[in-house]
């Protein structure tokens, strides 16, 4: 366990002795809800692949610059944020909640540990409304008939997929659920997504050997693609600038950045 905390007890099926992605993840990005094995696969795979750990900082970083981007200059009010991991500082409810109080928010996960944390911190202003849905990617469908119960699918939403998709191992299937997904949503809506790449130019030739490790010794495996891989997932929509980029770069404010090998965009639905 992590030393000094102990993450709440979890139902039967919440499995302790195997490393899971939202908890390494969150070792990654120094929380706490995490176990031993956890820590043991992710220095493991730092070790191999160092530059992870930055990853996992711009993934997070990137999610509160589109966050914010889009419900200060879109006026986008509702989200539905798919594959969320654990609750840490500054979760997709609070940032949009701190730009317009009256936002809705739906988190969606299936890991037992990130529902246990979820019903208990993710909680949001009196205005507006954060709720969380126990559901799993390969299942759409569930997902937005759940959140169908929160979320007015007659005005624009903005799906967070950030990090999610390439635990979906088959690519035309990845490429069905963001379809399918968007299909359900009105013209002015959004998709907000990240995925880790193989591609060189961005670094990503040491992802291969580090997800081999990962898939042997962890849960649930994981892919790269290329960026012309990812760059499918937005088929039909219109990505705004800068486009496909390392999540690093994207709108990041500074003079240079140091790209990481996990592309991000925002696309807008017309």
């Amino acid at each position: 366990m992590t030393e000094g905390h102990t993450p709440a007890d979890g139902p039967a099926k919440l499995n302790t002795g195997v490393a899971h992605n939202a908890r390494v993840w969150n070792y990654w990005i120094g929380g706490k809800d995490n176990y031993e094995i956890d820590q043991q696969v992710g220095e493991h795979v730092a070790g191999m692949f160092p530059i992870i750990r930055d990853i996992a900082r711009a993934d997070r970083e990137f999610l509160g610059r589109a966050v914010r981007f889009l419900a200060e200059e879109h006026g986008v009010r509702q989200f539905l944020d798919i594959g969320t991991g654990l609750p840490t500082a500054d979760n997709t409810h609070e940032i949009a909640q701190r730009v317009a109080p009256d936002a809705r928010i739906v988190y969606v996960d299936n890991d037992p540990i990130v529902l246990l944390h979820a019903r208990t911190l993710l909680t949001g202003t009196s205005e507006g409304v954060t709720d969380y849905i126990d559901a799993d990617v390969h299942d759409p469908e569930a997902i937005l008939e759940r959140a169908a119960g929160t979320l007015d699918f007659t005005q624009p939403v903005a799906v967070m997929m950030l990090g999610i998709l390439n635990f979906v191992l088959d690519a035309d299937k990845a490429r069905d659920i963001a379809r399918r997904v968007m299909a359900s949503v009105p013209s002015g809506s959004f998709l907000v997504l990240t995925h880790p790449t193989f591609d060189d130019e961005v670094g990503g030739a040491g992802q291969i050997p580090a997800m081999e490790f990962w898939n042997e010794n962890a849960t649930p495996p994981i892919t790269a693609r290329s960026g012309a891989d990812i760059a499918a997932f937005f088929d039909g929509l219109e990505l705004l600038e800068p486009g496909l980029v390392s999540c690093s770069v994207w709108r990041s404010g500074s003079d240079s950045p140091v790209a990481v090998p996990q592309y991000g965009a925002v696309a807008v639905k017309p």
